[in-house]
């Protein structure tokens, strides 16, 4: 009965996450697989004869891929204009030693082309890689060494990302938390202060032709006038000895201190009929929309003093360009905030709400892209495939944010629970289809095209992690990344994920995973015609 139940494809997936669950939480020295541990439950179960309908593997991976690419999509392209050079020259790095090693071991121990270009397509673990070899070759030996060097190719960098951390005596949890510092650092911490108008100059004016907010990045949020305490406007005017309330940086605090006055002790207070409150946008309309496009001080007689985004304290500028889920923290009367409140939403609910359309519509979207052929001059094409056309399409929805009434965003705990299964089911599928051949392919080849294979794949991680650490200095989470792209692995993103809670390493990955895709395809084109 239990091997007949082991011939359905839903009872043996959860067996096979369950039982990678329990070996994951084994720790030996200190280190344990996590949920990688699932694609080697899978092997064992796949050599076994269990399984598991490819259909299946490929659900998991577009729902892993898409929810990677909506989480990395804002972050993308500020590490591609910041980082992208250092992290592409390191990915070329890996696909050129990849082939060089390969090239140099065909020469050394004999081996035809056709079976050379499959094994770099499978120590990398390029499905892109192996149509190119054997449309390039017409050779059946293509695959077959494909498939030799997959399961090292899949293994070994699940190994490799799992070691290096304690190879480097580095501790993730500390260097996320210290690049997560770094990163607010770039955002300077915004404050309140009091000043009183002492400068006789910008007296008798209003705060419009002033244009203090533009002038210095301070945002006035209550004023003083002879004991009368009110929320200032536009057409508000200042006079000699009123008090201001202010919030902003430090510098722009002392750029305020001198245009306006000297600031000292103390804090206004609200008066009854005032307040301050922090409001949530949740609501499709405001979204992209800039924050002085609101005119919320005329409309509504409010002043907006900070922007909470991702945990970042943001000065409210005019051209601030605002994104669901932003914190607005709102001075003004408790009735124009409750009108604030209404415009942007306020919708706590609604942050952890999915709606499945977007996420529906990204993954077609993505998959239809995959599909497109890309031509790069008469003879060299390539087309991104499945997890190529998915990630690139949830990269740009994630940055647009919106079209339309559609929210191409996602919360985090619907993010992190369809990314869990999307890959729990990608590496139950992986590791049966693998293990289904392991045994028989070292038996009919022997082991010289595995070791070949294995070393494929590891020099290449070897000299990445070399040069990125001591040429470029790069972060091990900016480490894992990169190689994990640049090795086109989607189950070695998988451990590095599960090793942190900080998103560095799948900004990384996306970064460069199209760029070593390209660079694989164009390099095994190049040795299938020109390397005899």
């Amino acid at each position: 009965m239990f091997f007949d139940l082991l011939q359905s494809s839903y009872f043996s997936v959860f067996l096979i996450v369950a039982l990678g669950f329990m070996l994951g939480r084994i720790k030996v020295m200190g280190l344990s697989l996590d949920v990688s541990a699932v694609i080697f439950i899978a092997l064992a179960f796949g050599h076994w004869g269990v399984t598991i309908p490819k259909e299946l593997g490929n659900f998991g991976l577009v729902l892993f891929i898409f929810t990677i690419g909506i989480q990395a999509g804002p972050g993308f392209f500020h590490s591609f204009r910041s980082k992208g050079k250092t992290l592409i020259l390191i990915t070329l790095l890996i696909v050129a030693s990849a082939c060089l090693t390969g090239v140099g071991m065909k020469y050394l121990f004999g081996i035809d082309t056709p079976s050379l270009v499959g094994l770099i397509a499978g120590a990398l673990t390029s499905t892109p890689g192996l149509a190119v070899a054997i449309d390039s070759t017409n050779s059946p030996l293509a695959s077959i060494s494909y498939g030799i060097a997959y399961p090292f190719g899949v293994i070994g960098v699940i190994l490799f990302v799992k070691l290096l951390p304690k190879l480097l005596r580095v501790d993730l949890t500390e260097e996320a938390r210290q690049l997560e510092k770094e990163r607010r650092s770039q955002f300077p911490e915004l404050s309140s202060a009091m000043f009183k108008v002492t400068n006789p100059s910008i007296c008798q004016r209003t705060l419009q032709h002033l244009n203090l907010r533009g002038m210095t990045g301070a945002v006035i949020s209550r004023l003083k006038h002879e004991g009368e305490i009110t929320i200032p406007k536009a057409h508000t005017v200042l006079s000699e000895g009123d008090f201001v309330q202010v919030v902003g940086s430090e510098d722009a605090l002392n750029k305020f201190g001198s245009l306006v006055g000297e600031r000292v002790e103390g804090e206004i207070p609200f008066e009854q009929s005032q307040g301050i409150e922090s409001l949530l946008l949740t609501k499709k309309e405001m979204i992209n929309k800039q924050l002085g496009d609101l005119n919320l001080q005329k409309n509504f007689g409010c002043t907006v003093t900070r922007v909470r985004r991702s945990g970042i304290d943001i000065s409210p500028s005019p051209d601030l360009a605002l994104k669901f889920g932003d914190k607005l923290m709102v001075v003004g009367e408790k009735e124009g905030i409750q009108a604030v409140a209404r415009l942007l939403g306020n919708d706590a609910k609604r942050l952890s709400d999915t709606d499945f359309f977007p996420i529906a519509m990204g993954i077609v979207l993505g998959v239809l892209f995959g599909k497109l052929n890309i031509s790069l001059g008469d003879t060299v094409s390539f087309s991104p495939g499945l997890t190529g056309g998915v990630l690139m399409m949830a990269l740009i929805l994630s940055a647009i944010g919106k079209t339309g009434p559609i929210l191409w965003s996602m919360s985090g705990p619907a993010n992190q629970l369809l990314r869990q299964l999307g890959l729990l089911l990608f590496l139950a599928e992986v590791g049966t289809s693998a293990g289904k051949t392991l045994v028989s392919t070292f038996q009919e080849s022997g082991f010289l095209l595995f070791g070949v294979g294995a070393l494929i794949t590891l020099v290449p991680m070897l000299l990445a992690a070399i040069v990125g650490k001591f040429v470029f200095k790069i972060s091990t989470l900016d480490m894992l990344g990169t190689i994990t792209g640049g090795m086109t692995s989607t189950p070695g993103l998988a451990a590095a994920d599960s090793m942190t809670d900080s998103n560095i390493p799948g900004v990384a990955y996306a970064t460069v995973y199209p760029i070593a895709m390209v660079f694989l395809i164009l390099f095994i084109q190049i040795i299938a015609s020109a390397v005899v």
